[in-house]
């Protein structure tokens, strides 16, 4: 079933939903099971499963030369999806990336989820590699969200990169995208990286999935944006409960996510890190119950391929 189907289905209950990591390679797909198996009480429609492209790593050779190695460290995103429908009989939607995908590529794995049966995608430039500064599309690939997405819904019509192709078969996904409350790391300002989801949206994506955020009017005052530069597809929360002191720092750099006040003296308190995660918890769960209360279709948590903590969040809200 699709995303959007789903939120009408929802019939204005809030629902739940979660992402998660693939393992690091040589780790069984049992650790994915062990962290999906405690958030099932809460009845997720849909679990996404993230995508980790292939970074460069250099290996000192016997000589003292050094030998550039391609890795893929949390390969197995198209598995773990067709694994999760059929243990679990709940929709799972693999990110696809701009970012280490040629055209031909992105097709040729598009075709592999039509064949299992997977018809929601959720479709992201993504990231620069490690030795990158700046993210650098593959020579045949997209540069931009916008332009996968369009990829995407010319394939729902039928539109394949050989078009002599024929009598060639329409797939049926449902496309999401992701935006950012409190802007893109890289976008100038937000009113431009709206102008750029609006792009999006144009070119066929149904539903957005947000950058985590702490403060919840962040989202709103995002969400009346939205709504009045004419974004009307669902724009769903995306909440992460903040587990470590490092965070207040990595957070805010990584992501261009503002903490507020009131969760950093709290966090800067704690003893240890068992405090800040009972900090982050608690404050996750007042998020929740003031989005769940405003009529949110879904909650979206950013696992970081941990549960324990969504549970704690979960068993308080749903």
């Amino acid at each position: 079933m699709k995303v959007t189907e789903h939120i009408k289905k929802a019939n204005g209950n809030t629902q739940f939903s979660f992402e998660m990591l693939p393992p690091l390679k040589g780790q069984h797909i049992q650790s994915i099971f062990d962290n999906i198996d405690p958030l099932m009480e809460f009845k997720p429609p849909f679990i996404d499963v993230t995508y980790h492209r292939e970074e460069y790593v250099y290996k000192e050779l016997e000589n003292g030369l050094l030998k550039k190695q391609v890795v893929k460290k949390r390969p197995g995103t198209v598995g773990i999806c067709a694994a999760i429908q059929n243990k679990y009989g709940v929709d799972a939607i693999p990110h696809i990336l701009c970012g280490g995908f040629t055209k031909e590529d992105t097709e040729n794995f598009l075709i592999d989820l039509d064949f299992l049966g997977i018809n929601n995608v959720m479709a992201l430039r993504g990231d620069a590699v490690k030795t990158e500064t700046y993210f650098r599309s593959e020579k045949e690939g997209h540069s931009y969200a916008s332009e996968l997405v369009s990829q995407i819904t010319e394939l729902n019509q039928g539109k394949y990169l050989d078009d002599a192709l024929k009598n060639s078969s329409e797939t049926d996904f449902c496309v999401g995208v992701a935006a950012y409350p409190e802007k893109h790391a890289e976008a100038p300002s937000l009113d431009s990286d709206i102008h750029f989801l609006k792009k999006k949206i144009k070119n066929g994506a149904q539903y957005i999935v947000t950058q985590m955020f702490f403060d919840n009017q962040k989202y709103f005052d995002f969400l009346d944006k939205c709504r009045k530069e004419g974004i009307t597809v669902p724009i769903i929360p995306g909440l992460k409960p903040i587990a470590t002191k490092k965070q207040l720092n990595l957070i805010p750099h990584r992501f261009h996510v503002d903490l507020p006040e009131d969760l950093v003296i709290n966090v800067v308190k704690c003893k240890d890190n068992n405090d800040v995660r009972q900090v982050g918890i608690e404050w996750c769960i007042e998020q929740s119950k003031a989005l769940q209360k405003a009529g949110i279709p879904i909650l979206h948590y950013y696992s970081m391929g941990k549960s324990d903590n969504i549970q704690a969040v979960a068993s308080k809200v749903f």
